[in-house]
């Protein structure tokens, strides 16, 4: 009964069945967070996993098939044995990212299609990542705590988590299916209580999560809206071939505005619910006042407002940019090549979303973007003419126009990432005359040049003695 009542539902919202099913179950985490909160705060550890797990397993068997609830259960299981079984060590934390992305890389493979499609393998990325950060952070728990950093030892494992426990962390209704990414030692302080404003009663973290609810309907709303009007096929038509070049970029702007907004709805209704089971308590800011942002995947302000394609990076999917930073970026430290690090954590990132090129493309052109963004801040910063220029009344006019940029060769890159395939992105970029591409290349060779006209001697020369 229940199959027929969804096919009718996902008709009369005009979105495909899995769709439909995914953000009903992002919602019925709010729910699942008022019946912990109201019946198993103050019950043993024990039934808080069994209540987490449950909720997990019903909501992934609502989503997938029940013969795909293996995959995600298998790796539970194999993650468990090899942490009992082979200790803290490095072998550990190796076979466990081995073992994750090879299952991971498998299902894409046996999986994939050129469309976007929400199967198993969605919720497993989420899950691969939150296992492989568990093994690490049960090896950082055998290490000296002079060893670690700070980030280090707020997440190490002091014992070996049981079965159950891993269980529940892995199913946890608020972040199973879609994110974000949090650590054991957060879900542990959640089990016992301690992630509240009110000690040793359930946190008053009510309003905190509407708020998050309401501005995630809000975004869900936008995108329901406008995302038929800029659909993915639109680029592989002739109709789109035949429009001017500058509709053709407009639109690859306007594009990637909208289809973002399928990520941004998701993200800020599931830290709603984490807000309101109290697995978003951050402590006390600066003021004195309680934070509800330790789940916080999106900073929608800074999302859009920020001219910088740096700072778009740094609003957007924050808590999986995160995990890449600490436990690939950082621990590549004896590389002792900082560019080096920056480029395999890219590299696994591309990887992690999936096998075909489109997301090596995107995230290629992300390492490009970052690197002649941070050249261009560098240049009008030691350059004293265009320091006035950007603090002068031109300003509004400049951010304006930087926007424009911003959004243009920010949908650039999420062409490849949406369109998966080599033959479609190249047919996009074609009729675009790789417009992006030149303009960065552009931008990366004439930097320099620019560095010898508007900045001063002086300055060049204390810049190259640092």
């Amino acid at each position: 009964m229940a199959a027929p009542l969804m096919e009718k539902l996902s008709e009369s919202l005009g979105s495909p069945e899995p769709a439909v099913r995914l953000i009903l179950s992002v919602l019925v985490g709010y729910p699942c967070a008022l019946l912990y909160r109201q019946f198993f705060f103050h019950q043993p550890p024990t039934v808080i996993h069994l209540y987490h797990a449950i909720s997990g397993l019903s909501l992934a068997a609502f989503n997938f098939a029940g013969t795909q609830l293996y995959h995600s259960a298998l790796c539970v299981l194999v993650q468990f044995l090899m942490m009992r079984l082979m200790g803290r060590t490095i072998t550990t934390v190796l076979s466990s990212f081995i073992f994750q992305m090879a299952y991971l890389l498998s299902g894409y493979y046996y999986t994939a299609t050129e469309e976007y499609d929400i199967k198993w393998t969605m919720p497993q990325c989420v899950l691969a990542l939150k296992l492989i950060g568990l093994s690490f952070d049960y090896y950082d728990g055998g290490q000296e705590p002079s060893k670690l950093n700070e980030e280090q030892k707020r997440s190490a494992l002091a014992n070996v988590p049981s079965l159950l426990e891993v269980i529940g962390f892995s199913y946890f209704y608020g972040g199973f299916l879609v994110g974000p990414q949090f650590t054991l030692r957060s879900y542990q302080r959640l089990v016992k209580g301690e992630l509240t404003d009110c000690p040793g009663q359930p946190p008053n973290s009510v309003i905190p999560a509407m708020k998050r609810f309401s501005l995630g309907l809000l975004c869900l709303v936008i995108y329901a809206i406008f995302s038929p009007h800029y659909p993915d096929s639109y680029y592989l038509t002739d109709e789109y071939d035949a429009q001017p070049f500058w509709y053709r970029c407009v639109f690859i702007l306007l594009w990637a505005k909208v289809i973002l907004y399928k990520y941004v709805s998701c993200w800020v209704i599931a830290e709603g619910v984490c807000i309101l089971s109290g697995l978003g308590y951050n402590g006390l800011g600066q003021n004195g006042e309680h934070q509800w942002d330790a789940c916080a995947n999106m900073k929608v302000w800074t999302f859009e407002t920020t001219p910088l394609f740096t700072g778009t990076i740094a609003s957007f999917n924050i808590n999986t940019n995160a995990w890449v930073a600490r436990h690939v970026f950082k621990r590549l430290k004896f590389l002792g090549n900082k560019l080096l690090s920056q480029v395999t954590a890219l590299a696994f990132l591309a990887i992690w979303h999936g096998t075909h090129s489109g997301y090596l493309l995107c995230f290629s052109m992300e390492f490009i973007i970052v690197n002649v963004e941070r050249q261009a801040q560098a240049l009008v910063r030691d350059s004293p003419l265009l320091t006035r220029l950007a603090n002068s009344p031109l300003y509004p006019l400049i951010y304006l126009v930087q926007q424009f940029i911003h959004w243009l060769f920010m949908g650039y890159p999420l062409v490849p990432f949406c369109l998966f395939t080599y033959d479609k992105w190249l047919r996009v970029y074609s009729s675009i005359y790789f417009c992006g591409h030149i303009f960065f290349f552009t931008l990366y060779l004439g930097i320099p040049y620019l560095r010898k006209v508007l900045v001063p001697r002086k300055e060049r020369s204390e810049k190259k003695e640092d």
